[in-house]
């Protein structure tokens, strides 16, 4: 018996040596550029996409692909390990099925590809997908292949939109369709992508073959809408050949998880959570949308008329009505916010004056709490704004509520910007937030307008 048990024992570690010699190596493509190139392209790129594309703003959702990203980010294998880079995950409210990362580790998955996922292996095999373009740096080790100057890759960093999006919508972005390249990657990364992907699922605890199903569930979906033409992760990540196949071969030489994490808890009750929301646009009415908003053909002006004492009163889906002065405009409406503004302080920037009025999603009845995140959110995407006080007690509808006050200089206006936040909560678990905006030379100006218009808000019984 104990020559038996020796021979089973040493069978069994030659089989293990056999499949980490069998598991691929992958060779990182020669790259010119520095690690803190990748941070910088990024960085600005992510801005952009920010400020252009639809994040979703739901806390659950968030924090549900954060949780995935972060599994996945410790199961890179060490050695390719890159501490400079700093990966984070947000979902974007489009209904196509698509997802990108950015150098330097932004990441962006499409709402539509968590809702036509068939559990959380599914999502995690595209996510797992995108992560190894940022570990392999293929955006600059593509853009070293194509031998463009550093500023040029800089350039395109800023603006790297148009790649993500195509078209007019791209094009809005930043100008600068050639950014193409970044997202499009050769089929040679493609391969290493879809290796390294397998490798780091098995790392962390998933079946690689979901990566390689994920494939084919994106093709049928693509098939049952019926527009004739491949998804768009699909597009921009071309089949290197016998992709399926690869996958598959592949994990049979890891070292996979008996019980693989497949359908969790989580992961049905964040599906289902998006589903029961409004249905997201695609991209291409995103587009639409933005070209034909008010918002994007405004230009700013120097001379901004002052807020008129006559109102008119706005009624939003059942939710709220509020009166702002007659001379203000609607110039960005969607399912759950509005933004309102004079002639001349808005345009594809955002706006100069004004008042921003919405709902958004909150994990809790704490409004302190939420409306901490919520702020915290808002920073994020404007930086150069900075929380110069903490929260005061105030009232909105009869309601308890909180106010804080963000200040710094404008990117539009070159001047100091003084935005004040004021916040409650819905009785459906929603934080209302009413943001006022306008330069601090002019603030006294405005004073009036906004504390008539916060008097005016009227909340149904939500």
């Amino acid at each position: 018996m104990k020559i038996i048990k020796k021979s089973a024992i040493s069978l069994f570690v030659l089989t293990i040596c056999a499949s980490i010699i069998a598991q691929t190596a992958i060779k990182v493509p020669k790259n010119k550029y520095k690690i803190e190139d990748d941070v910088k392209i990024g960085r600005q790129a992510a801005q952009e996409v920010e400020s252009k594309m639809p994040i979703l703003r739901d806390a659950e959702v968030t924090r549900y692909v954060q949780y995935i990203g972060d599994r996945l980010v410790r199961a890179i294998p060490p050695e390719l390990q890159q501490p400079q880079f700093r990966y984070t995950f947000k979902v974007v409210d489009a209904s196509d099925i698509n997802a990108f990362a950015l150098p330097g580790g932004p990441m962006y998955i499409n709402r539509g590809v968590i809702e036509v996922a068939r559990n959380e292996g599914e999502l995690a095999g595209v996510m797992a997908h995108e992560i190894s373009h940022v570990v392999l740096r293929h955006a600059t080790a593509q853009a070293t292949k194509m031998n463009n100057p550093l500023n040029q890759i800089l350039a395109i960093g800023s603006v790297l939109g148009g790649a993500i999006l195509g078209g007019d919508l791209g094009a809005q972005l930043g100008q600068l369709a050639v950014a193409g390249y970044f997202l499009r990657y050769s089929r040679e990364y493609e391969t290493q992508a879809d290796i390294l992907g397998a490798q780091i699922m098995a790392r962390a605890g998933y079946d690689p073959n979901d990566l390689a199903n994920m494939f084919r569930t994106i093709e049928q979906e693509g098939r049952s809408r019926g527009s004739g033409k491949p998804p768009e992760w699909l597009s921009s990540h071309p089949d290197p050949g016998n992709r399926y196949e690869r996958i598959r071969t592949e994990t049979r030489y890891l070292s996979v998880s008996k019980n693989p994490t497949k359908v969790t808890p989580e992961f049905l009750r964040v599906q289902q959570k998006l589903r029961s929301m409004p249905p997201a646009k695609s991209m291409e009415d995103i587009q639409r949308g933005s070209r034909n908003s008010k918002i994007y053909n405004g230009r700013y002006e120097r001379d901004v008329p002052l807020p008129s004492t006559r109102t008119t009163t706005y009624y939003n889906n059942g939710i709220f009505s509020v009166n702002v002065p007659i001379n203000w405009e609607v110039v960005e409406e969607t399912n759950n916010e509005v933004w309102f503004a004079p002639r001349g302080a808005y345009g594809k920037e955002g706006i100069t004056h004004g008042a921003i009025i919405g709902t958004s999603p909150t994990n809790s009845q704490d409004l302190r709490q939420e409306t901490q995140i919520f702020v915290n959110d808002l920073l994020r995407n404007n930086d150069y704004l900075r929380q110069g006080e903490g929260f005061r007690r105030t009232t909105l509808s009869n309601r308890e509520a909180l106010s804080t006050l963000l200040e710094g200089r404008s990117p539009i206006t070159k001047r100091i910007e003084i935005v004040t936040i004021f916040t409650t909560l819905l009785r459906d678990g929603n934080l209302f937030y009413v943001i006022t905006v306008v330069p601090e030379d002019e603030r006294a100006d405005y004073e009036q307008a906004f504390s008539r218009m916060r008097a005016s808000i009227r909340l149904n019984s939500r």
